[in-house]
């Protein structure tokens, strides 16, 4: 028999940027200096709060700088996220007086943000009931969700923020109101749903296309055109937009590289993981004659944008507490372990895909636990959660961050047999996150 082993797991500025746009009504009608001009910020898949590779792309306090100029400029600004945020990051996994973060860093910083909206993601469901109640509880921003429920005792209820003045149960839908100058107004509503790739006995999901439309219905009979706030696949979107033919715009997650997607006169927009960027959709409505346009926009979140200051020293805080817990476990975690000459791929798509040089250099590692004697190691490659390049100089921190799940390593006896079984199964679900790393 052959041994392998394996982990078991535990756990705005609109310039020089290439423009995406669609349009819902004839242009010509919307040229008026009547029109009501909607501004929406959305970001989706956000694990790091601080700037990735190398600090050139992605950083909260530098998405929260784009959010204030575009919302001192117009006034009916929103800033949406798609799910995808408590968890997984090697902050969350630390403890602070006896106690995981387990996303409250997260939760601190978007509040200093200007964050108004959110769908859950999939991965809200890793951490326990208790602790998401208590991620929920300190948000400044509102959740809702249409499909899905909490289970208690007394049935499947919507999840619910406890306030000062009582619980409050997050809606199907938001309703938003936007005018212009002369005083018109337009309301709009957002519904949100969420793949059911978590199962959860705290968690129930119903139907994502037939809560889409019942959402979508019963939030326009008090808005005058009704936008998606999603966490599914591409895929299930572009149903959602099949089933729903009139709406203009979907702002989805899950996946962790940007797209655009049209289906019929519908949008559907995704920005990359970890704010590496984000899309700022302009919605020109036209209150005479009830026309819409959408322009979408990818904004790379790069170096060249600054950092809010009072959102960065929050980022600041939990960096210097990561640091002091990381000191426990490694003497310097800034100490170089690894010279990559080649980058080494750890991005999602990559990582869920293909075999990578990060994932065979992770492969081998794991055989090492064993002095090196296993006939192979392989890795879900979904556990690779850095979504990043890594070059240069490698150190403790960065392999942290590479596996922020934690676990350990075990080696098993397989039969050939089983072997290719899984491996099958891995290699035909690739893009998934099945997707194994092995040697």
């Amino acid at each position: 028999m052959k041994k392998l082993i394996l982990p078991i797991l535990t756990g705005f500025i609109m310039f020089g940027c290439q423009t995406q746009t669609a349009t819902t009504a004839a242009s010509q009608s919307l040229e008026s200096n009547e029109n009501i001009v909607i501004k929406i910020i959305q970001i989706n898949d956000v694990y790091e709060i601080d700037a990735v590779n190398n600090g050139k792309s992605g950083g909260l306090a530098r998405v929260a700088t784009i959010r204030d100029s575009i919302a001192n400029q117009n006034p009916n600004t929103w800033f949406f996220l798609a799910g995808d945020f408590v968890n997984p990051s090697l902050l969350g996994t630390i403890k602070v007086d006896g106690e995981r973060l387990q996303g409250k860093q997260m939760i601190e910083v978007l509040n200093l943000a200007g964050l108004d909206l959110v769908t859950f993601g999939n991965h809200e469901f890793d951490i326990k009931e208790p602790d998401l109640q208590k991620r929920i509880d300190e948000s400044k921003f509102k959740w809702m969700s249409a499909n899905v429920r909490q289970v208690t005792n007394d049935g499947n209820k919507p999840f619910h923020k406890e306030t000062l003045t009582g619980r409050e149960h997050f809606p199907d839908f938001m309703i938003y109101t936007a005018s212009n100058s002369k005083g018109d107004r337009v309301n709009f509503g957002v519904f949100g749903v969420t793949i059911p790739s978590n199962p959860k006995d705290f968690v129930h999901y119903d139907d994502i296309f037939d809560e889409s439309v019942r959402a979508y219905n019963e939030a326009s009979e008090n808005s005058d055109f009704v936008i998606g706030l999603t966490h599914v696949s591409v895929e299930q979107d572009k149903e959602i937009a099949r089933r729903i033919p009139d709406i203009p715009l979907i702002m989805g997650g899950h996946e962790h590289y940007n797209m655009i997607e049209h289906v019929g006169k519908s949008v559907i927009a995704k920005a990359d993981a970890n704010v590496v960027s984000l899309y700022v959709h302009t919605l020109t409505y036209d209150p005479a004659t009830k026309n819409l346009r959408v322009d979408s926009e990818l904004v790379p979140v790069t170096d060249k944008y600054s950092s809010k200051p009072e959102v960065q020293a929050a980022v600041d805080k939990w960096n210097k507490i990561l640091d002091q817990n990381l000191k426990t476990v490694l003497d310097d975690p800034y100490e170089v372990v690894y010279h990559a000459v080649v980058p080494l791929d750890g991005t999602d798509t990559a990582s869920r895909s293909e075999q990578t040089n990060l994932g065979t250099i992770l492969g081998k590692s794991m055989s090492l636990a064993y002095d090196d004697k296993p006939d192979g190691a392989f890795s879900n490659g979904g556990g690779i959660r850095i979504d990043d390049r890594l070059s240069g100089e490698i150190t403790g921190k960065d392999v942290f961050r590479i596996l922020p799940f934690g676990g350990s390593v075990l080696l098993v006896e397989m039969k050939g047999k089983l072997l290719r079984e899984v491996l099958d199964f891995g290699l035909n679900a690739s893009g998934t996150g099945a997707y194994q790393t092995k040697i």
